[in-house]
């Protein structure tokens, strides 16, 4: 079993900032690419940010320069770290992580998600 916890969400005024994690945990033999993503009030899910094992990143358009997401590979654990945040940022943010098992198989897992609303 592989799990996917998120965490650091919150309530933050418009130019503040927020850090998320996305913690791995279970019968990981390897974790490839990492992403988070969002999903705002009647919109549909977005990528936001993505890193390989290797360390190359994309960012969505609307977040390069604000956003940057990070790894450490020890602990199995992804980052972003939000800054000047905009009320159009606000969304439930989550963690998707392709991992191969001891299996040798390799899946992609979603974590639970996490609010983060942004006020003007």
């Amino acid at each position: 079993q592989v799990q996917l916890v998120v965490s650091g969400g919150g309530l933050v005024q418009a130019g503040g900032s927020l850090r998320l994690f996305c913690a791995a945990s279970g019968n990981i033999l390897s974790i490839h690419v990492m992403g988070w993503y969002r999903q705002g009030p009647g919109k549909q899910r977005e990528l936001v940010a993505r890193i390989t094992s290797g360390g190359s990143t994309n960012y969505a358009d609307s977040v390069k320069g604000r956003f940057t997401i990070s790894r450490d590979n020890a602990k199995n654990t992804v980052y972003l770290q939000m800054n000047s945040l905009k009320p159009e940022d606000t969304a439930v943010y989550t963690c998707n992580a392709h991992i191969r098992t001891l299996n040798y198989l390799e899946n992609s897992y979603w974590g639970q998600g996490t609010q983060v609303t942004v006020s003007s």
